[in-house]
């Protein structure tokens, strides 16, 4: 690449985050050089048989290349199907450096606009190859006609090691009848138990992005553990909402979602209108998260930000929470990055009580990819009328929830206080500033060395160990002015048996009951 097509490009990406490169076209595909030349990229005179067509387009991409990368393509009359593989490469890099990491997806001849109008599949890095056609499409790509126009093959370079990266895209167009596109099978409500705690996990993930279960094998696994609702939630893509025809049943209600996973953070779209897509294609400096907020409420999702404290490239949360429902504190195996986002999110609840805004409900959820991840560890246990979309929505939104680490675990968690004033998780007692209050949480299942502790807006007011068998009744008295709210948490003893002050891993924790006439 020259060194005006590296500036030019570096310019691009500061202004809108996207470049666009010159078309792929197969209007003479026997004419070596037909597709042009586009910046940084050579193309291969392609190949034509009486029903195929393919041309490759080779480039460069330097550090600061824009979030994405559009290859358009040419699409002419009479395609049955569009397929695409790419390649790139990963050269050795300094420790501590990131190399090469590209995604792929692709756009229709709707467009490529910011609302995902021609959206029709993305893999992320989980796939080399894609293919669609009217009948059938790649996993986290969406079947339908493969119609005139032009098509957008979009490169994501995620990260990019100091030398650049260098990528190799082929697009396949395969000619013939166009077919007929199956009507899909969406997850209807499940029966349920009337008002009752059920057990979640709203955060999973199949072989429809970069999970290696299958649905049935995801739903076989939310059974043995104890489930009563999941939410399908595959990386920028909701094709995997018609994957689960016939998996539900009265004892499972199935979700469907999308993680929306932007360069700043990923968020949870949690319950959406089946077939609804999120797009995920800015950062926070865009100042456009709060519009995809209301979209996904518009489609009657909840916004959850996932794993805010995560570890990896892109996960941690950049966009504040002024627009979530509840926020994920728990993400799979219990680890420092939880410890920091339940911190975090106890301190939004110190400035609720002081009037600097609402609180926000805590989740818990497993975010499985393969085996041996445990479906439903942790999982978040909601109170709810009954076992449908809203009813579990307006559970998750009160925060009338508790998180634990398997079905194993029972809690319940209240607080009393005089004339048989009674608050449970999520819910406010009402009493004056100097009211006596008893707080009370019962347990079960949780094994031994495990210890019980009740946080406040001050921090931890009181600690007890549990008893050996794992069950057992905690009870402590205080009053409104001395903690306006009260959580608990259960956990076993930490590893270096207390030497750090830390506390162990987390078993369960609740939502807070709070204190006071306001």
């Amino acid at each position: 690449m020259r060194r005006r097509d590296v500036l030019r490009l570096s310019a691009l990406a500061g202004a809108t985050g996207g470049l666009t490169l010159d078309p792929v076209t197969f209007a003479h595909a026997r004419d070596p050089g037909d597709a042009g030349e586009g910046p940084g990229t050579e193309r291969d005179g392609g190949r034509e048989s009486g029903r195929e067509r393919k041309r490759t387009v080779r480039g460069h991409l330097p550090t600061g290349s824009p979030d994405f990368v559009y290859l358009p393509v040419d699409v002419p009359v009479g395609v049955r199907e569009i397929a695409v593989s790419y390649a790139y490469d990963k050269p050795s890099v300094p420790p501590g450096t990131q190399g090469n990491a590209c995604d792929i997806g692709i756009f229709d001849e709707r467009g490529v606009e910011l609302g995902g109008r021609g959206f029709r599949g993305w893999s992320g890095g989980a796939r080399s190859e894609f293919a669609i056609s009217a009948e059938r499409a790649t996993p986290g790509y969406l079947p339908g006609p493969v119609r005139p126009g032009t098509w957008h093959v979009v490169l994501g370079p995620y990260t990019v090691a100091p030398q650049g990266l260098d990528y190799e895209v082929t697009v396949e167009l395969r000619f013939g009848p166009p077919g007929e596109t199956p009507a899909p099978g969406y997850p209807p409500r499940a029966r349920g138990r009337g008002r009752a705690w059920y057990r979640g996990d709203c955060h999973l993930h199949t072989v429809y992005s970069d999970g290696r279960r299958t649905p049935a094998e995801v739903v076989a696994a939310a059974r043995a553990a104890g489930l009563d609702f999941i939410t399908t939630t595959e990386h920028n893509t909701h094709a995997g909402h018609r994957a689960w025809d016939g998996l539900w049943g009265d004892d499972l209600l199935i979700l469907t979602g999308e993680e929306v996973t932007t360069r700043n953070g990923h968020v949870l779209a949690l319950g959406l209108d089946p077939g609804t897509f999120i797009d995920w294609r800015y950062r926070a400096r865009d100042n456009a998260f709060g519009r995809y907020a209301r979209a996904i409420r518009r489609a009657g999702g909840l916004v959850v930000p996932a794993h805010p404290h995560g570890t990896c490239v892109g996960c941690n949360w950049k966009f504040g929470f002024n627009e979530a429902d509840a926020v994920e504190v728990w993400n799979g195996v219990f680890g420092p990055d939880d410890e920091a986002s339940i911190a975090e999110w106890d301190n939004t609840l110190v400035a609720a009580v002081r009037g600097a805004g609402r609180w926000l409900p805590a989740m818990g959820n497993s975010d499985a990819h393969r085996e041996p991840q445990p479906v439903g560890s942790p999982q978040t246990v909601v109170l709810a009328d009954e076992l449908s979309r809203d009813a579990i929505q307006k559970g998750i939104r009160a925060g009338r929830s508790w998180l634990a680490e398997s079905s194993a675990v029972e809690l319940r968690f209240s607080a009393a206080g005089g004339r048989g004033r009674h608050a449970g998780i999520g819910g406010r007692l009402r009493v004056s500033r100097e009211d006596p209050v008893t707080v009370r949480l019962e347990v079960s299942g949780v094994g031994p060395g495990c210890s019980a502790r009740f946080i406040t807006d001050q921090g931890p007011l009181y600690a007890t160990a549990l008893p050996a068998s794992g069950s057992g009744t905690v009870e402590w008295r205080t009053t409104a002015s001395y903690a306006a709210y009260v959580r608990a948490e259960i956990r076993r003893a930490p590893a270096d048996g207390g030497a750090s002050g830390l506390p162990g891993p987390m078993v369960a924790m609740t939502n807070p009951v709070f204190l006071g006439e306001d």
